[in-house]
């Protein structure tokens, strides 16, 4: 695993597009897993300037991300695909055919979790998963638990990832309470894992994944056993790694 902190966001995010650029540069059919949120908002517009500038091309990519809301039209504002579409996607080169986010409002959601595991089985393993980290731990919407699930699921989303999640939302009550997420198994299939924090308020949970005890009641602590994880933090996330 390795941890590299950053004194500005300039650095973190810059650090981050060239990681993705790069193997798309090397493999222009890369498989890029991705995730939703506001830390990697800024990559994808670092990503999205540098395509602008004819530096990096999409059009052979194929992406598959990790997550979505239950029960969210696909064109509410914060529905998984909307956040894709409006962050990334609609100013790429990237056809949306290529691109994936789990259907939150399939008639069967038990089919739709086992057909998103079975594409992923079909054309995986991602060359790079993208991942942040919830403050409970959580990755993807592997929530803490006695057990978690290798495969694609619907989970139902503890209180602390629905309050984290509020401020996108007028309210609570607004907030799905579930959602559909690749497994932990699928994630670390992934060629590589590249871990994005930020804030001080993940000090904490940032130390207990990456340094203390694998547990599944900490699920981003099982990255610890994936043989090629790269973590980038600015420096209030990484305070307490000493």
């Amino acid at each position: 695993m390795n941890i590299y902190t950053f004194k500005d966001d300039e650095s973190f995010v810059e650090t981050a597009a060239s990681i993705i650029s790069s193997l798309v540069h090397v493999n222009p059919h890369a498989k890029l897993g991705l995730a939703t949120g506001s830390t990697p908002v800024g990559l994808y517009a670092k990503l999205i300037e540098m395509h602008r500038k004819g530096l990096v091309s999409f059009a052979g990519v194929t992406t598959y991300n990790l997550d979505e809301y239950v029960g969210l039209p696909e064109n509410h504002p914060e529905s998984y695909r909307t956040f894709m579409n409006e962050k990334f996607f609609n100013h790429i080169d990237i056809p949306l055919e290529q691109t994936h986010v789990p259907n939150g409002n399939a008639e069967d959601l038990e089919e739709e979790c086992r057909q998103y595991d079975q594409m992923l089985d079909t054309y995986g393993p991602v060359d790079i998963q993208l991942l942040g980290l919830g403050h409970n731990g959580h990755i993807g919407f592997n929530e803490p638990g006695d057990s978690l699930s290798g495969a694609t699921h619907l989970v139902e989303l503890q209180e602390k990832t629905r309050t984290a999640n509020a401020r996108f939302f007028p309210s609570i009550d607004d907030v799905p309470t579930h959602a559909i997420t690749i497994g932990v198994a699928s994630i670390m299939k992934a060629r590589q894992i590249l871990l994005l924090v930020r804030g001080e308020d993940k000090a904490e949970i940032v130390h207990r994944a990456l340094k203390g005890p694998i547990t599944t009641q900490c699920p981003a602590s099982l990255l610890q056993c994936h043989p090629n994880v790269v973590v980038l933090l600015d420096q209030g996330a990484g305070r307490l790694l000493v």
